[in-house]
This record gives C-alpha cells, structure tokens and sequence, in this order.
C-alpha cells in the first residue's frame, strides 16, 4: 500500500500517541510554526496506538484541516514499535524525525538534529541530561542505558529517547516489532550506519499520565538478548551454537576420559558414578546444540539475498574511464545502440 522507498518532502515528523488528546493541538501548533520558518516541504505524522480518550477524534480534525497533517490510525493498541513501523511506511521526507506526544520534547531542537545530520550521522538520538521524570522512571532507564551501551560497545547515553533524526536509508532498513523500537540505535549501527547523540531539552508532562510501566523493564532485557543476537550472529549463528555446544561436548568428553582411565587402571568402579551420567549427558547435550547450529546455517544460506548486501554499500566510487580505453568505447558502442 505504502512504499518506503519514495521520498517527496524534506521532513516526516512521526509522531506515535496513545492517550494525548490535551497535548495535540498545541504540539501542532509548535510544529507548524517552526518547520513554517525552516521554509521546507514537510509533514507531520500521527500514528494513532489505540487510544480511547479522544484522540483519535482529534487528529481526525488536524488530518481534516491541515494538509500537511496525515494521521495513520492502527486497529488497536501494537506497542510503539508498531506505531512508529506505521510511521515510517507512511513517511514521505527525506529526513525522518520522530519524537512524543506528549509536550515533553522540544520542537525547537528539530533544527540541531538536521545540523548533526548534516556533519556526517545517519542517526541522530536524543540525550535527555536533565530528565523531567519521577526516580521510579530514571533510575530503571539509566541502568538500561548503561548495560545496553556497555553490551553493545555503543557510546550513547540515552538510547530510549523518542526524540531521533533518521536519514532515508536508516528507516529503509528498519523491521521493528515487540519492543525493538529501544535499540534502533543498535539496530541502525550493526547495519553500517554512523550514530550520533545530541543533549536536548526535556520538559515536565502537562496532561495525561505516562505509559511507563517496571514490566516494560523487564521485556527491555529479553528484547536485548535479542538484539544482540541479530546484531551479532543472525547470519552466522554456528558461531553462537558451535561455541555453546563445543564447550558441552569437550567438557563432557574430559569428564568421560578421565572416569574412563580410573576404570582401565582399576582404581574404581564407575558403573555407579553419577559423575559418569553428567559426562554422557554433556556430550549428547553438545551433539545436539552443534547440530542445531548447522540446521541454524542451512536455513541461513536457503533464505540469504545477494540483495541484502546492496543495502550495506554506502557509496561505490569509479574514477573516469581514460577516454581510449576499451571499456570507454564499448560504452559509447552501447549508448549509439541504444539510439
């Protein structure tokens, strides 16, 4: 229905909501204003995540009479990495900025992320240093930031700011679902991309309640197990299983060689020895995980696109052809037959 890969405007300004009827009309004010004074081609994007307080009402009025508003509405409540997904397949700019609905993000920082941009990032994330938010909601995300960033040898200090400036290319590449939308800087950085970070402002909330919850914490962990998984060993994941079984299997074998030169010396009867049961039960335990890693890699190789390398080159440099060259005429050779 959409397609990501057509660009029209200079800016896509997505922005996910669920519950911020009170905050819309004057976020679009803010908006409009400023990217009204940027004098560029731009539009802003509500993507509806199911709320039930009369939002959906009201970006139906600002999609009814504002051209530049499109308003995306989802069945019902995916999570924001679906809301922003939406987001993104609906995008026309050039440049993609996504921030909150919820007035706490600052508008007016829209034109330092296009500066950084501008120097060379690909992804520009938001780094809230004064966090308008209550301990019980700073204190789990500074955890989360450090262990994701030490894990993942990325040095970012905020990874889950909703406030991030995309290039084209990023969002492209992007397949978010579950609670991914946390480490697109991840995601976005194992792809080739350079990542960035900015300090911006961050404001109290005005109306509505926050949709933090400690549970969401928790899912954050798993989700990073993931990450790093795709991130790292998606298209070798022998690497992972190998290494796993292999410590099984050697492990067991050492444990089995040695119970078995206890018996040839006859220095004991083994037949009893549990330790004999854990030796066997380690190298059956390490067979299996090294097979599975080789199905792991036959699904691999079946479903690898020669496509997906194309998606990592960022630029392919030629010098000029010498004008006697042959490859010179064969090329007007094609082009006069062309003609």
């Amino acid at each position: 229905m959409f397609d990501v890969s057509d660009a029209s405007l200079d800016l896509s300004i997505v922005i996910p909501i669920l519950n911020e009827r009170d905050s819309l009309p004057e976020l679009h004010h803010h908006l409009t204003m400023l990217l009204t004074e940027m004098n560029r081609s731009y539009e802003i994007i509500f993507v509806d995540d199911g709320s039930s307080d009369g939002s959906i009402e009201m970006c139906r009025k600002l999609a009814e009479f504002h051209r530049h508003v499109v308003f995306v509405e989802l069945r019902r409540h995916f999570g924001k990495a679906a809301a922003l997904q939406a987001g993104f397949q609906v995008a026309r700019g050039e440049v993609i900025i996504t921030m909150d609905g919820d007035l706490q993000d600052d508008v007016k920082e829209i034109p330092r992320f296009l500066e950084a941009l501008e120097s060379g990032f690909d992804l520009v994330s938001g780094w809230k240093t004064r966090r308008q938010d209550p301990l019980s909601k700073t204190l789990p995300s500074k955890v989360f930031n450090f262990i994701t960033s030490f894990l993942t040898g990325i040095p970012l200090r905020d990874f889950n700011c909703g406030f991030k400036a995309y290039r084209r290319d990023v969002i492209k590449s992007l397949d978010l679902y579950g609670e991914l939308h946390r480490y697109i800087p991840v995601l976005a950085h194992a792809r080739g991309f350079r990542v960035g970070e900015i300090p911006v402002h961050h404001y109290p909330r005005r109306h509505g309640k926050s949709k933090y919850r400690f549970e969401r914490f928790l899912r954050g962990a798993f989700d990073l197990l993931t990450i790093l998984f795709l991130c790292s060993f998606q298209r070798r994941p022998l690497h992972l299983f190998g290494l796993v079984g292999l410590g099984f299997l050697l492990t067991g074998m050492a444990i089995d060689s040695y119970l078995a030169c206890l018996w040839l010396t006859g220095i004991a009867y083994i037949g009893n020895r549990p330790l004999l049961m854990l030796g066997t039960l380690l190298i059956t335990v390490g067979i299996q995980v090294l097979i599975f890693g080789l199905l792991a890699e036959m699904l691999t190789a079946a479903t690898y696109r020669r496509s997906e390398v194309l998606e990592l080159i960022r630029h392919v440099h030629r010098s000029p052809e010498p004008p006697g060259s042959r490859n010179s005429a064969l090329s007007v050779e094609r082009r006069h037959v062309d003609k």
